[in-house]
């Protein structure tokens, strides 16, 4: 049947295109079948992913990789459901995506019809913003506001609901619409006291410290930072998000802070006379629940773009609200370098004194597996992770190069992220080396996307860290409940190289330390598709240094539960 009028699904795809969107991932449903139906004759791609949660992380992906907006498309009620986790995931972290969910006709929205779900009141705490269209012809406006609500200030999730009868209409309406949001703003031009207040603090620090935070990678300021750093001859840390904002191989990187941040990493936050937070929220794996024993001496500065952020957990002395990138131009003219070269010297030692390190005896050890990784890229490959001990220890040992090569879930600690964020990453990277590390927990949350994987030909390595537990509880349970294990052992889990090739992928396997670089160099080389990395490490390892909830520095275990250090040692 040959279609002789425009549709609101019509139109709705050709402000994408005209925006520049290349993908959309989705799953299909009744009431999604007029934009499905659009999509045959669209150039946009559909990625068809095998659960609707896997198609948010694969556009989450996408938009972290690419810098981009990442776009879904799912059914009514259960389909639309299943996005929640992942509108969560990227609201959280700060990621632009649209989600569009087919919804039930006008006439029986609110009389509990097949798949109906009140999508707009159930999404409303997890996205930046949420529509119900009910006019076809309010598409155009609608998918125009919606792409620059998620795209500019605070980048964030935006959900439209789109019932059938409304996407399936004639649409008359102009797709040269206006954008005119009057009750939407965000900060635009830099505030010029504001940052000379900063600068001027600047001045007064011997031992400064610049905490670079992911809104340093959303606004790609990895040139400004780097020279801010040169200038003032800082260390540099970073939180989760934040890696690859400065290169970890730089003398001047300390690594991440926190929780599982490196020892020399917290030990510089707890001596330092001065912490700038550029993109970063201090949240609380970097703070201890009492905030004023977070770098107790240190004036405290913050740049963000979210003026909410200021001030919600560290009061600074002085703060900017703007775009990291902007402020940082602004910044670097009135900055010059400070009497830092001791404090260097001694952030230095003590990263000498405490490197990360693992024992090569006594079975394999993910982080051989995950530094091997690191060793043989150079750290020049887009890592996605899962969530767990395998992303603390891929934080610490693989030492990120690039600014957009760390993808992680943050803030909402999503497992099953990993591998359907690789995918998205490598559509929007198609010559990056894009490895997935992953637990054998989160993976199975997630693996029937192997099956997009492969019809998408992708040529992503899943390296699935198989310690057959649930190993970050298994670790509390073990250091602070008495050992009393509690749903954390995995039995039944499949072998993992026979299960990619169930899926006609390749599969390697891992035992031994001795077969580690081998099967690293085997698997970096193979690029006919995607495969699978099945590494079978100890059982019971623990991720070290690791600073218990709510304490500081002085709390940090270094290796073992007993070796609890007083104060930092090394650091003065």
């Amino acid at each position: 049947m040959t279609k002789k009028t425009t549709t609101g699904a019509d139109v709705l795809l050709k402000v994408l295109e005209n925006y520049g969107v290349q993908y959309i991932f989705g799953h299909p449903g009744g009431a999604a079948i007029p934009i499905f139906d659009a999509l045959y004759d669209s150039p946009l791609e559909l990625v068809l992913t095998r659960h609707e949660q896997g198609a948010t992380h694969m556009a989450d992906g996408f938009a972290r990789a690419s810098g981009k907006v990442g776009v879904v498309l799912v059914t009514s009620g259960p389909g639309a459901t299943n996005t929640v986790t992942g509108l969560l995931t990227a609201m959280m972290d700060s990621v632009p995506m649209i989600v569009l969910c087919g919804q039930t006709i006008r006439e029986n929205l609110g009389k509990d019809a097949f798949q109906e779900a009140d999508v707009f009141s159930m999404t409303i705490p997890v996205v930046k913003h949420s529509y119900l269209v009910k006019d076809v012809n309010d598409i155009p406006r609608v998918m125009k506001e919606a792409l620059h609500i998620a795209t500019t200030g605070r980048p964030g999730p935006v959900v439209i609901d789109l019932p059938k009868d409304v996407t399936g209409a004639d649409c008359t309406a102009s797709l040269d619409v206006e954008v005119n949001l009057p009750g939407y703003t965000y900060q635009e031009k830099v505030d010029s006291q504001g940052i000379k207040a900063l600068a001027d603090l600047l001045k007064k620090s011997k031992k400064p410290l610049i905490l670079a935070g992911n809104g340093c990678i959303i606004s790609s300021a990895e040139k400004e930072l780097a020279t801010l750093v040169r200038t003032l001859q800082s260390p540099v840390i970073t939180t989760l998000l934040g890696k690859g904002a400065f290169p970890e191989n730089d003398p001047l990187s300390m690594g991440m802070l926190g929780m599982h941040g490196t020892a020399y990493a917290n030990m510089a936050v707890d001596k330092c006379d001065l912490i700038f937070s550029i993109g970063s929220r201090w949240d609380d794996r970097i703070t201890p629940g009492n905030i004023e024993k977070f770098c107790p001496d240190a004036m405290k500065l913050h740049i963000d773009i979210d003026p909410a952020e200021i001030g919600k957990i560290v009061n600074p002395d002085a703060s900017v609200v703007g775009d990291a990138k902007l402020v940082l131009q602004e910044l670097n003219k009135l900055v010059s370098e400070l009497d830092s070269k001791e404090w260097v010297a001694q952030c230095q030692a003590n990263k000498k004194k405490y490197p990360m390190k693992f024992k090569i005896h006594g079975g394999l050890k993910a982080q051989h597996v995950i530094d091997e990784f690191s060793n043989q890229t150079g750290g020049n490959a887009i890592v996605t992770t899962d969530v767990g001990q395998h992303q603390m220890w891929a934080a610490q040992f693989y030492k990120t190069q690039l600014p957009k090569g760390w993808i992680s879930s943050g803030g909402a600690g999503t497992m099953g992220f990993g591998m359907p964020s690789a995918i998205g990453a490598q559509l929007a990277k198609p010559k990056a080396c894009v490895i997935c590390i992953c637990g054998d927990g989160g993976f199975q949350m997630t693996l029937p996307e192997l099956s997009t994987a492969t019809v998408q030909n992708l040529p992503i390595k899943i390296v699935i860290i198989d310690n057959k537990f649930l190993g970050m509880v298994r670790q509390w349970q073990g250091l602070f409940y008495d050992n009393r294990l509690s749903g954390v052992e995995l039995k039944g889990s499949p072998d993992f190289v026979k299960l990619a090739q169930a899926y006609g992928m390749k599969g390697f396997r891992i035992k031994r330390p001795a077969d580690v670089s081998k099967v690293v160099a085997e698997a970096l080389a193979y690029n006919d598709g995607p495969c699978i990395v099945h590494a079978e490490v100890v059982k019971e390892d623990n991720v070290f240094p690791m600073i218990p909830a709510g304490g500081t520095a002085g709390d940090m275990i270094l290796e073992e539960p007993k070796k609890r250090m007083e104060k930092p040692k090394g650091s003065t």
